[in-house]
């Protein structure tokens, strides 16, 4: 996620923190590869202009050239403007506090709707509430049999009607929504491959119809300022409520996430940072910003963590730590629990100074899927006692999951190093621990 911006502002602020001294010059200096850096990310100029006079404002006085470390000062007024462009405060979607409440997506043909549409119902799902796939895209080919599909994936009802316009669709919908205790109906509407007159008077009449609780656009990401200004376009013709932006997780460069909020005015409320029908996340302009500037998300982890994370079976695992019984099985699950939470390439993102510590790092999750498949072909007995598995044993293994006896060899190995870490650990006293305190949880 914004990989290049984010290597050039640790360029940016590594020879600013090299300085020793600041002056009005170097700040200067670096304002000015700032601006070429946003620039280069296809952030609207406009907000660039403005976004450097203020933080040249900001950072050029004697409070921040006196300061003890005034590079991290200035590292700080960055990330501060920064999150005033993205929008300051986090702004939630429309809440599921009336049946049905009614979100309407609208957007050009592939930005990404139909993902979308599946991605808020099956978090609505999660939240326990009743959602409502509307087929209401009858122009491109075979795109109510693939919401049907995605609906079928994730057990959500999907409404579609032959022969009838969009506005009828969405109105009768609605409908069934209230005869049917829905709790929220998600309008999937027809996109165009540019804007025109008869698609926002489409969509005009949608919204008269229905009165939809949430007018988001769905944008792409990876447009850049091509998104800003179709969001400008639609906000003024249709009022929306927010933003979507999808594909944050592909080669973004960033300039839309920067611009959509000070351009339009319109909030960024959700952002898909991944393929799964899992990977969607609130848009939070301080954890935003944070990211931009390569320094990590650690509550947004702690939020996966959380909504992933299986409490009985994290709490029987524990037991199994202090007794040094940790086995392949508990690893495997450990893994799929990780996988829950998101790619790999994502997570190791939002944990502080990991991204420039794995800097030109390719994340290579094939060699998790490796490690699952040697785990699945052993069996229970080999799994819970891997010390017993010999040379047949790990010549079935490895036939059996497509692998080598090198690589089941390296598994076990690095299995067991874990293992005696667990049991180092244990072994390890505490000073002032009371008795039969868990050093896990402290």
């Amino acid at each position: 996620m914004f990989g290049e911006l984010v290597d050039k502002f640790d360029d940016i602020f590594r020879t600013l923190r090299g300085a020793g001294k600041l002056s009005e010059k170097n700040i200067k200096d670096s304002l000015r590869e700032v601006r070429r850096a946003l620039l280069e990310a296809d952030v609207n100029y406009k907000v660039v202009k403005e976004f450097v006079k203020s933080v040249e404002q900001s950072a050029v006085g004697e409070k921040v050239l006196k300061s003890i470390e005034p590079g991290q000062q200035i590292v700080k007024i960055v990330h501060d403007e920064l999150i005033k462009v993205l929008g300051e405060k986090a702004v939630p979607l429309a809440p599921m506090d009336k049946a049905p409440t009614v979100y309407m997506l609208c957007g050009l043909q592939g930005s990404g709707k139909t993902t979308l549409s599946g991605k808020l119902a099956l978090s609505a799902k999660r939240k326990n509430k009743k959602p409502l796939l509307v087929a209401a895209d009858i122009y491109r080919p075979a795109a109510v049999k693939q919401l049907k599909v995605l609906g079928d994936s994730i057990g959500v009802e999907v409404f579609s009607l032959e022969g009838k316009k969009p506005p009828e669709i969405c109105l009768e919908a609605k409908k069934y929504a209230e005869q049917n205790f829905i709790d929220l109906v998600i309008l999937d509407t027809a996109g165009r491959l540019h804007i025109d007159e008869e698609l926002m008077e489409e969509l005009d009449q949608i919204k008269a119809k229905v009165d939809p609780d949430e007018m988001l656009l769905v944008a792409d990401s990876m447009t850049g300022q091509d998104a800003v200004n179709l969001a400008e376009q639609f906000h003024q013709q249709l009022d929306l409520t927010g933003v979507a932006l999808t594909k944050l997780d592909g080669d973004a460069r960033g300039g839309a996430a920067i611009s959509i909020r000070k351009v339009t005015g319109c909030p960024i409320k959700v952002v898909s940072i991944g393929e799964k029908l899992s990977d969607l996340e609130p848009f939070h302009p301080e954890r935003m910003a944070s990211r931009i500037l390569g320094m990590g998300d650690i509550v947004t982890l702690v939020e996966k963590a959380q909504d992933s994370i299986d409490i009985e079976k994290a709490e029987k695992l524990e037991k199994k730590l202090r007794k040094n019984a940790f086995t392949l099985e508990d690893f495997y699950d450990q893994m799929q629990q990780l996988k829950k939470m998101g790619p790999l390439e994502s997570l190791v993102g939002m944990i502080p100074g990991m991204g420039k510590a794995l800097k030109g790092v390719q994340i290579d999750e094939s060699g998790m899927r490796r490690v699952e498949a040697m785990i699945q072909s052993m069996t229970p007995y080999e799994r819970r006692n891997p010390g017993m598995i010999d040379g047949s044993r790990k010549s079935r293994i490895a036939a059996g999951s497509g692998s080598s006896v090198q690589n089941v060899n390296l598994l076990l190995k690095q299995f067991f190093a874990m293992q005696k870490m667990i049991k180092n650990v244990n072994k390890f006293k505490i000073k002032g621990l009371p008795k039969g305190a868990n050093p896990f949880q402290m």
